[in-house]
């Protein structure tokens, strides 16, 4: 990725009301419908308490209304008028736009991905190859994608504004998440259920690509790494492969994100920092002080064992 796409990926913003889906477009209009009935309404209670208001000295009714007129206006506006309304809203985000946001069938969808939740970070596979990724969940656009969520941890809940509705993901349980977008671009989510210390610095990014590019990178994610070297060496002998996996190295860790090609993300600890040699070598020296709470320990390395280290991981591409 060049220097101005990390850019554009970090300033991606979060846009419940700009839907890129069918799925949000219709949580859209649903929302603004309420949103102007709302107001309406508000408008209208407002304008009968200052009519009240002004006529509190008065004998009489305003509008020559008189106690049975009163009554029926009363039941009219106050009763059958927000029965009605709420029932033909509950009948339309019943039918209508759960249906369309609902756990997609998966035999109506062509693509599954896996995402993991973690403290504080996520994973993604996608099923049938070897490929495993972090905090970036690449989908190809025209194309129904289940999502499967899980955790790996504590509860944690997958939220892209722009393209769906959220959904949680609880330990023991597997909840599903339709995605589907015709526009290639970066979508920015989150996880919005509190977590843990860092849950504000867990940022999901959904990207959306023809299906041509999105097959070369799911190719090139499915290869091993083919980097050696000292650096390689050094990953081995200071124990990083105790947490995280390198396919085709002897590093097998489950503990933390797959690092196979850690240098073709955009952003490093979930979205936190932008992946660059500057961030990277400041991440390997000092975790905690990036990101405070997370589980990767201080490596007490030396500089030049930290250029070694930043080098071979920058070349996992």
């Amino acid at each position: 990725m060049s220097g101005a796409d990390r850019v554009a990926l970090l300033a991606a913003g979060q846009n419940v009301l700009h839907p890129h889906s069918h799925a949000q477009h219709e949580i859209n209009v649903l929302w603004w419908v309420m949103f102007v009935g709302s107001c309406i309404g508000f408008m209208l209670v407002a304008f009968l308490l200052l009519l009240g208001w002004l006529r509190r000295n008065k004998p009489t009714l305003p509008f020559g209304l008189r106690e049975r007129g009163a009554t029926g206006l009363v039941i009219g506006l106050g009763i059958a008028l927000p029965i009605a309304l709420l029932s033909a809203l509950f009948f339309w985000s019943d039918v209508f736009v759960i249906r369309s946001t609902a756990a997609p069938n998966p035999r109506t969808t062509s693509r599954t991905a896996r995402v993991i939740g973690h403290q504080w970070w996520w994973e993604i596979r996608y099923p049938g190859t070897p490929a495993v990724t972090a905090n970036e969940l690449h989908i190809p656009t025209d194309t129904r994608v289940d999502v499967l969520g899980t955790t790996d941890d504590v509860i944690h809940s997958i939220w892209l504004p722009e393209l769906n509705r959220k959904i949680d993901v609880v330990p023991g349980r597997v909840n599903r998440l339709l995605l589907s977008t015709a526009r290639p671009g970066t979508y920015q989510g989150e996880c919005s259920e509190f977590c843990g210390l860092q849950h504000a610095h867990m940022l999901l990014y959904a990207i959306a690509e023809p299906r041509a590019q999105f097959d070369a990178w799911l190719r090139h994610e499915s290869l091993p790494a083919s980097a050696t070297g000292s650096g390689a060496q050094l990953f081995d002998r200071v124990g990083c492969g105790n947490c995280h996996q390198i396919r085709g190295t002897n590093a097998k860790g489950q503990v933390g994100p797959d690092l196979t090609h850690v240098a073709s993300r955009m952003t490093l600890a979930a979205g936190t920092i932008p992946n660059d040699r500057a961030h990277l070598r400041e991440w390997i020296d000092d975790p905690q002080h990036v990101k405070p709470g997370n589980k990767m320990p201080e490596l007490h390395l030396s500089q030049s064992e930290l250029t070694a280290l930043t080098t071979y991981l920058e070349s996992l591409k």
